[in-house]
């Protein structure tokens, strides 16, 4: 098969012919039909994923029909149309016992733990358990973008927040998993407030329904910009983009008992980001993670895009071929585009 290879981080990007996978007794391999480029993509090339062992294919975002399917897998077959969320959860822990696949001890993530979406095929491991079979309403290029930004925006907005209407909601960095959680969140009937550096991606947050955007390359006091919009700060505010700054203008912009969900991925020297704790204290401020999202959650969030109350097909900027993503993916830490691209053209 034809797939996107680097055998160095931070390295060329090569398309290369590599073996085609086969699938675990317990897993399928589907023939991909589109997958998305994440910012998740960008970190593991860049070697901030201790999983991934080279030379190594990227790609976790993804649809596709199943081509093969293992002995023991027993709720789907050939030709099903299906996605995945990223973590792909063992089954048999004590977190998946407890429902919570997306923090399972033995986690799989294609594209970390093993190949990836950026080729013809893919390997996904424990299919009963991470399969999601699509309803025809929903496109490839659509469902492509779920599995990772939307799916842990989703949960982090409606599971972690607890996100209602009428509540202040600031997104801080308006990326794929920002702009997500910005839809998702004015769907629920909160007032949000986009803080990013880009106009054209503040203006995109416009379109999506923010009350307020502020440029925060521009603003002189991210935090009392929007204590000052909210009357005394957001119930709930989500560090979208993962870095010092954002991380603690999301904590200290709450008001009193309100909840801060970290989504974006702390690393390098971001690993360890001040916290005002003492606002914590004494506004019993909550901190929460939000990583992912458990298969069986899917249908929620499925029936409110099949209901129009959820548009992720909006986010997408754009469809590139496999070669163009080898330009692509070095460049995502530049944020030049406002929207998210998704790879649909995988060659001959």
């Amino acid at each position: 098969m034809r797939a996107i290879v680097y055998e160095k981080f931070q390295g060329p990007l090569t398309l290369q012919n590599v073996l085609d996978p086969t699938p675990k007794n317990h897993g399928v391999v589907v023939k991909v039909t589109a997958t998305g480029l994440c910012r998740s993509d960008w970190h593991g090339w860049m070697g901030h994923d201790a999983d991934i062992v080279l030379p190594h294919v990227p790609g976790h975002e993804l649809a596709g029909i199943i081509a093969e399917v293992g002995k023991d897998v027993k709720n789907f077959k050939v030709g099903d149309r299906v996605t995945v969320p990223f973590v792909c959860g063992c089954g048999t822990c004590p977190e998946c016992h407890s429902g919570n696949h997306q923090v399972c001890d033995n986690q799989t993530q294609p594209g970390f733990t093993h190949w990836g979406s950026f080729a013809e095929y893919v390997n996904l491991d424990h299919a009963d358990i991470n399969l999601v079979k699509l309803p025809e309403e929903i496109t490839d290029i659509t469902a492509a973008i779920l599995g990772c930004r939307f799916v842990t925006s989703f949960r982090a907005v409606v599971d972690q927040g607890k996100v209602q209407g009428g509540q202040f909601v600031a997104v801080h960095g308006c990326g794929g998993v920002g702009l997500s959680a910005i839809m998702i969140a004015n769907a629920l009937g909160a007032q949000v407030i986009a803080i990013d550096i880009n106009e054209e991606t503040l203006k995109l947050a416009t379109e999506l329904g923010v009350t307020k955007t502020i440029n925060a390359s521009k603003s002189p006091n991210v935090i009392e910009e929007v204590k000052e919009y909210t009357h005394g700060g957001a119930h709930v505010s989500l560090d979208a983009l993962g870095s010092q700054a954002t991380c603690f203008n999301s904590i200290a912009n709450l008001r009193k008992r309100g909840k801060h969900i970290q989504v974006g991925l702390m690393t390098g020297d971001h690993q360890h980001p001040k916290v005002p704790m003492d606002k914590v204290l004494a506004n019993e401020l909550e901190i929460l993670g939000s990583h992912g999202m458990q298969a069986f959650r899917y249908t929620a969030m499925l029936e409110m895009i099949k209901e129009g109350k959820l548009s992720p097909q909006k986010l997408v900027e754009r469809t590139i071929s496999l070669e163009d993503a080898i330009i692509e993916l070095p460049n995502m830490d530049k944020f030049v585009n406002k929207g998210v691209l998704v790879i649909d053209d995988f060659g001959k």
